[in-house]
């Protein structure tokens, strides 16, 4: 259907009412050319990978799902100590399994202002030689020799499954009756659309920094720095806030699997994590 020259314009008059309000809330900081949002952290969703049935990953005495959960909790309670003012939600506390898209789920549905997902990494198998009695044997171990820490946010592959959590977000931006004032406005429009493609790319762009965060957090710590890094990840594609899924340390490597086990090991993470969102938040709400 051919648009008329009044439509266009009444188009260009929604489209541009809508961007004033989108790039107020909008602003350039440090100097590292990141999109963040004006509005304060006020919900945190945290996230257990894992758990259930879904427990296969292990060490050689530990459960992935169990060492996830175990420093999740921890860093609920941390953040509640140092942020009072923030919301701490959890997707699981007990050895439960939840969906994975049920867990973004929860933090779309809660409004939340971060959603942090914690992982323990592990390598494929390998095969290892031991000898018994002069007698070669062989066996299928996973890789015990990597080690560090490493950041995922999420991948280009999963961007259009993030459209519906983005639409759902982009009516915070604006005026609660912004229906009643702009009649006619349809996110999906192509002209209109060009915002919530903006808000896609900022929602990545504060990703990338909170996961930059934590990395430097980790690296101050004498952790081994896998660097940030984009994987089409399930539990991160429907994210209508920044998000992110961290790996804690190799549940492969012995050394790394007694270190993320200790109360002294957990509690570094934890300390690592709460600062990088300190950091984050000051930013963020500067």
């Amino acid at each position: 259907m051919k648009i008329t020259t009044s439509k266009r314009f009444i188009n260009c008059l929604i489209l541009t009412s809508f961007s004033f309000v989108l790039f107020s809330s909008l602003k350039i900081t440090d100097g590292n050319n990141y999109l963040s949002t004006g509005n304060k952290i006020k919900v945190i969703v945290i996230d257990a990978g894992h758990g259930g049935e879904d427990g296969a990953t292990h060490g050689a005495f530990s459960k992935e799902k169990d060492v996830a959960l175990e420093v999740a909790l921890k860093l609920g309670k941390a953040i509640e100590d140092r942020l009072p003012d923030v919301k701490v939600i959890y997707t699981r506390k007990t050895d439960v399994f939840v969906k994975l898209y049920e867990r973004i789920n929860i933090a779309n549905k809660e409004k939340a202002d971060l959603f942090i997902s914690i992982h323990c990494n592990s390598m494929p198998n390998i095969r290892q030689r031991y000898v018994v009695k002069g007698k070669a044997h062989y066996r299928s171990i996973p890789d015990p020799r990597p080690k560090g820490t490493e950041t995922f946010v999420s991948g280009f592959g999963r961007l259009d499954e993030q459209d519906a959590a983005v639409r759902e977000n982009a009516s915070i931006l604006l005026e609660k009756d912004y229906k009643d004032n702009y009649q006619g406005f349809d996110p999906n429009d192509p002209e209109s659309y060009i915002i919530f493609s903006l808000m896609k790319n900022a929602f990545r762009d504060q990703s990338i920094k909170l996961a930059s965060l934590v990395q430097d957090e980790y690296v101050k710590s004498g952790r081994v720095n896998r660097g940030v890094q984009e994987k089409s990840l399930a539990v991160l594609a429907r994210a209508g806030m920044p998000a992110i899924l961290t790996e804690i340390g190799f549940i492969s490597n012995p050394e790394e699997e007694k270190f993320i086990n200790s109360d002294d090991g957990q509690a570094e993470i934890v300390t690592n994590i709460v600062n990088a969102i300190v950091n984050y938040k000051k930013q963020v709400e500067s």
